[in-house]
């Protein structure tokens, strides 16, 4: 089925059109798009299973699967434009985020900001991009390419302070910017440190993101013991405490205890044993490949191998609401209310650091 051809022949308005209300269907079209606009990535980071392999064809999302897919949602309330690659890469960034504001959509997406230049930073702006979320890593350049695997460290420094500056010489309030670290015992100490530097580069918002690490068979730095979730010592615990107070004395904003890398959406552990069951993205969210596949959630692909074990559609060759509504998706909602999820989200909220 050519999907460009058959999508752009139906009336977006009439797919979700009386969706059945049992536990295992949704009751409503998904109100967030996680749209990986790329898997190419121009780093090497050693807490993402794409540097170990090939998860997918190498690809950018076409604007013809970009398009057909979002105007399948008539009231799309949230954009994501990021997957397991670097969104700033792909030529057509601006115009697809021009595309969601133009139908009143909140897009954001994370950046490693190695290709943050001016003409980038300006496009990205009249674009009307509301948050740019930018992955530091680390707070000196020694660390970063220990983690990142590439000495990028001082030019991203560089481009993000360019770009906080010119925003503020002209008075350019979105996108909002913020600074990300992935917490690893590796790197806990520098937390302070990572505060006191995305001060310096103007931004007024850090959050320490939570690990994601396969059950088996783990990957580089994304390891059991490099978790912080649950797991604190006492001498990390005074890392985070001093970087808290280190922020609140800065003035910004510092997500860290109970953080996620989804910041009201990401789940905390339960008591229950059953953290997956309080998860509502399958009802809410909708994740797309940049070849078109669906998958859960953007945390599949860190905590489980192989795409074939949690694929729950193809937006070339089906509808939004064929894969929706349709069987693989449901039997996915209804294991996940079970005491037998997929293995990709048996232990989401355990698996997870801080």
């Amino acid at each position: 089925m050519d999907t460009a051809a058959s999508h752009s022949t139906v009336d977006p308005r009439r797919y979700f059109e009386s969706v059945e209300t049992e536990s295992d269907a949704p009751a409503h079209e998904p109100v967030c798009l996680y749209l990986e606009t790329t898997n190419r990535c121009n780093l090497l980071c050693t807490t993402c299973p794409r540097t170990y392999e090939e998860l997918e064809p190498p690809a950018d999302m076409s604007w013809e699967l970009f398009t057909s897919i979002v105007d399948q949602i008539a009231h799309l309330n949230r954009a994501v434009l990021h997957g397991v690659g670097e969104p700033m890469l792909v030529k057509n960034l601006p115009r697809m985020v021009r595309y969601l504001k133009d139908r009143g959509t909140y897009v954001l997406f994370n950046t490693n900001g190695t290709v943050l230049n001016e003409k980038n930073g300006r496009a990205l702006i009249a674009a009307g991009l509301d948050e740019l979320r930018v992955s530091f890593d680390a707070a000196n350049a020694e660390t970063y390419k220990a983690i990142r695997g590439k000495n990028y460290f001082n030019r991203i420094l560089k481009n993000v302070r360019a770009f906080r500056e010119l925003q503020d010489r002209e008075g350019h309030l979105k996108p909002r910017v913020s600074a990300w670290l992935t917490g690893l015992r590796e790197t806990v100490e520098e937390l302070p440190d990572f505060v006191r530097l995305a001060a310096e580069t103007g931004i007024k918002e850090v959050h320490l993101q939570r690990l994601v690490f396969f059950k088996e068979n783990s990957i580089g730095l994304a390891r059991p013991d490099q978790a912080l979730y649950e797991r604190l010592s006492g001498e990390e615990a005074t890392h985070i405490d001093r970087a808290t107070e280190l922020a609140q004395s800065l003035g910004i904003t510092f997500s860290a205890s109970g953080g996620a890398s989804e910041p009201g959406i990401s789940l905390k552990r339960q008591d229950s044993g059953s953290p997956w069951s309080l998860c509502r993205r399958p009802w809410t969210v909708m994740y797309f490949t940049a070849n078109g596949r669906a998958l859960p959630c953007c945390i599949a692909p860190f905590s489980q191998r192989g795409y074939e074990n949690y694929t729950l559609g193809d937006a070339t060759q089906q509808t939004l609401r064929e894969i929706w509504t349709g069987p693989a998706y449901r039997a996915f909602r209804k294991a996940l209310k079970s005491d037998k999820p997929l293995e990709a989200c048996a232990s989401c909220g355990l698996r997870w650091s801080l």
